[in-house]
């Protein structure tokens, strides 16, 4: 119960964060740096990204899902889309959402955007910085399919793809 209500509160947070248009940090007092996402450090969680059937219709570049059809993860660059892990991954413990989709999602950085997404951070200036895990193949406990985090022992970015890490530097 204690972390449902810490999970409502962050998600509070970020969805304010998205009208006022101010950086958030998540885990820590404050943002540190030029984010506008910013996660504690030496964290054992990381960002989970969205589980969709197949490709979304009309992505922008820099869109990242995981597509539960193949089980891999990808990237939406120069009007393609990249997959970054190798495959052989497992989406069979998705939890299935039965809501539909409402809204456009929340939009951190500016008032509008001509992005979609669940999550879309929009900043010419400020990034997006993510979870640090050290060896997350190791100290995440319980991975979900699709999730992404910075791991500090490889420098390098590491994407779970339900059966294994990738590494991407």
């Amino acid at each position: 119960m204690k972390n449902l209500i810490k999970i409502i509160a962050q998600l509070s947070l970020i969805m304010i964060a998205g009208v006022f248009q101010a950086q958030v940090s998540i885990g820590k007092p404050s943002v540190e740096g030029s984010s506008i996402l910013d996660f504690a450090a030496s964290t054992t969680q990381g960002i989970i990204l969205p589980a969709t059937t197949g490709f979304p219709a009309s992505p922008t570049n820099g869109t990242f899902i995981f597509n539960r059809s193949d089980a891999k993860i990808y990237t939406y660059e120069k009007s393609a889309w990249l997959a970054l892990t190798e495959g052989n991954g497992n989406a069979s413990s998705i939890i299935n959402n039965p809501s539909a989709d409402v809204g456009n999602g929340v939009i951190m950085g500016a008032a509008t955007s001509s992005a979609t997404g669940v999550l879309v951070l929009e900043s010419s200036n400020l990034a997006l910085t993510l979870p640090k895990v050290f060896q997350p193949h190791l100290n995440v406990k319980s991975p979900y399919p699709g999730m992404m985090c910075y791991d500090t022992d490889s420098n390098t970015v590491a994407f779970y793809d339900g059966a294994y890490w990738n590494y991407w530097k």
